[in-house]
């Protein structure tokens, strides 16, 4: 039904109409309705349908079309260029939910091999004549093959790619894990080989976001994938690459990690997964046999990630970043001590070994032999001892001073995950050399987060004393006022900031953001366009788009205020304070779906400011008031 004499003809172009329920949906190039439907053929004002990139079929179970597009491009990305769409026909509120997400998701993450999709790439659209409301995605095209057509004519692929592979998505997941969503469909059909060797990772129709309430629903379930306990929880399932957790309903971001596994065996061993047997004892994949080129500690990696129960599995996408980077040389040992040649000459390498460190040992003398020692005890921690072995170096030769305290301040600068220990190792610099600006400075802003005040204040002065013009100082004091809600204060320190250094991009945008605070939109719009063109950094421009939005929304300029915002959320998809605003705006134009989401995205993404705190309780406000419906 869906093929007419227009594709038989040589050299004709032909634009296809989005209506799933027409007839004939191939019309001539020089058609700007369908000929059949008389629906548009320019979508949204910018996009026409080149091809399916899926078999049209009028299955009511189908209900995602797939299409290479050609995207003339928005205001805010005015190039043209072919894309992917997706067009979901038709489906129940769950299918609906899961497309929208898939909408959020890529809104959200931001790599580049993840396909990127902004705001104006959602939309609806009805066909003409037609009850029917279909739901667009819009998304940028990853060239390639995915692996499972690409495993179709190649052989098993060796260690050193499978590694290089592994650790390609890992990084992807990483992303993902860390923006507090997890993928649930991983398989080689979703992952695309690029032409530079490059793996991308595509279809998040089946991503779910890690919340609290996520995890609420999945641990208080009886286990089915419908409808457990008092929760409805989509099951997706992949046979071969789903886990058993996600078949009954209960994906966690481990899941991921289980078909990451199983798609790593496909390629290493060349065999479809279900060929391969199970250990009836263990619920363990038995495929080693069919990858002799995989080294012992790789595949005892590849089957943690595969284990039947979710702990079992490594906790985090770090530990396994972790894992990869230790493998090579675990792998290494691994092939020595199995060789001949290793076993039979061991006592000899160890002695060569033995005279070589007692060498090394022997070398250093005076000062330096001191700083080693004290080096080597600051490694095990004891700072006592450590400090004695460089007393004693300083008192042969001062000049290891200042070395004694870039060792100290690099090791509190390596202590980001322990704060006090920062704390403590800025202080001990300090006592070697207390003439370092950038030591006051780093530890005023280490007081800062463990809400010591009288250290802060007391840091950041003594480092303007040293440096009375750094700006940086002024700055890192303005934002210690600013997080104590003291604005007059911070703006003070912030405009002093700004006088010594007038191309401070980040004192800018925390100036226009008091400004806003304070009501004097007019100024807080000055600095945030003074700003945006000394900047290439694409989360500072959000920042100040942000502020742009947020004045023009005060100011009742909707249309003005929604660009902005639509532009900040573009550039940065991680600020709760965009959705917030952008909330207000699209409910004041009367946009309440739209509304929704961005409510949903200002509840959830991880803020510490205290005006989206505000605007927060507000929205929540409401709903405690809104009537049962």
């Amino acid at each position: 039904m869906y093929l007419n004499i227009l594709n038989q003809l040589p050299g004709s172009a032909v634009k296809y109409c989005i209506n799933p329920l027409c007839e004939a949906r191939e019309n001539p190039e020089d058609a700007e309705n369908c000929l059949c439907c008389g629906t548009p053929l320019l979508i949204n004002g910018r996009i026409r349908l080149i091809k399916p990139l899926r078999e049209l079929t009028e299955d009511p179970h189908i209900y995602v079309e797939v299409w290479e597009v050609d995207d003339a491009g928005t205001k805010w990305d005015t190039e043209r260029r072919h894309r992917i769409m997706k067009v979901l026909k038709w489906g129940s509120p769950k299918i609906i939910e899961m497309f929208e997400r898939e909408s959020k998701t890529l809104r959200l993450l931001r790599h580049p091999y993840i396909p990127k999709s902004t705001t104006e790439d959602y939309f609806t659209v009805t066909p003409n004549r037609f009850p029917l409301t279909l739901r667009c995605l819009v998304m940028d095209k990853i060239e390639g093959v995915n692996l499972q057509k690409w495993i179709e004519s190649n052989e098993k692929i060796t260690q050193k790619q499978a590694l290089d592979w592994l650790q390609q998505l890992v990084e992807i997941l990483d992303l993902i894990h860390h923006a507090e969503f997890f993928h649930r469909d991983i398989k080689p059909a979703n992952i695309i080989l690029q032409a530079d060797e490059r793996l991308a990772l595509v279809d998040f129709g089946a991503a779910r976001r890690i919340t609290d309430t996520y995890l609420a629903k999945i641990s208080a379930t009886g286990g089915t994938s419908t409808r457990p306990g008092n929760y409805e929880v989509t099951a997706v399932v992949s046979p071969s690459y789903t886990p058993l957790e996600q078949i009954n309903g209960k994906a966690v971001p481990q899941s991921d990690f289980y078909a990451l596994g199983r798609t790593i065996v496909r390629l290493v061993t060349g065999t479809s997964l279900i060929r391969l047997p199970t250990d009836q004892k263990t619920g363990n994949l038995i495929w080693r046999d069919k990858a002799p080129q995989i080294d012992k500690p790789f595949a005892d990696l590849i089957d943690e990630l595969m284990a039947p129960m979710p702990l079992q599995r490594p906790a985090t996408t770090e530990i396994i970043l972790q894992r990869l980077k230790q493998l090579p040389e675990k792998n290494k040992i691994y092939r020595i001590t199995k060789s001949k040649i290793f076993q039979g000459s061991a006592l000899t390498v160890f002695l060569i070994l033995g005279v070589l460190l007692i060498s090394k040992v022997l070398l250093p003398v005076g000062a330096n032999i001191l700083v080693a020692q004290g080096k080597s005890a600051e490694g095990l921690n004891d700072t006592l001892n450590a400090q004695k072995y460089f007393d004693s170096a300083i008192r042969i030769n001062s000049q290891v001073k200042n070395y004694i305290a870039r060792l100290y301040f690099d090791k509190a600068s390596r202590s980001t995950q322990n704060l006090p220990s920062a704390k403590k190792y800025y202080e001990i610099s300090l006592q070697y050399n207390n003439q370092d600006a950038d030591t006051y400075k780093n530890l005023a802003f280490v007081c800062q987060l463990l809400n010591e005040f009288e250290c802060v204040i007391t840091n950041y002065e003594k480092a303007l004393k040293i440096q009375p013009n750094a700006w940086d100082v002024h700055y890192g004091l303005g934002t210690f006022y600013d997080d104590e809600g003291k604005n007059d204060l911070a703006q003070q320190q912030y405009e002093l900031a700004l006088k010594n250094n007038s191309q401070a991009i980040p004192v800018m945008n925390n100036l226009s953001r008091l400004k806003n605070l304070k009501g004097e939109y007019d100024a807080a719009i000055t600095l945030a366009l003074q700003g945006l063109p000394r900047t290439k950094d694409s989360k500072l421009q959000a920042a100040l788009y942000k502020n742009l939005g947020w004045a023009k929304l005060e100011q009742k300029k909707f249309s003005e205020a929604k660009e902005y915002l639509e532009k900040a959320e573009e550039l940065d998809a991680h600020r709760a304070d965009v959705y917030c605003l952008l909330a207000q705006v699209q409910e004041a134009l009367n946009d309440n779906d739209s509304a929704w989401l961005s409510w949903e995205a200002c509840l959830i993404l991880e803020s510490k400011q205290p005006e989206v705190f505000r605007w927060r309780e507000k929205v929540l406000q409401r709903i405690r008031l809104k009537p049962p419906s």
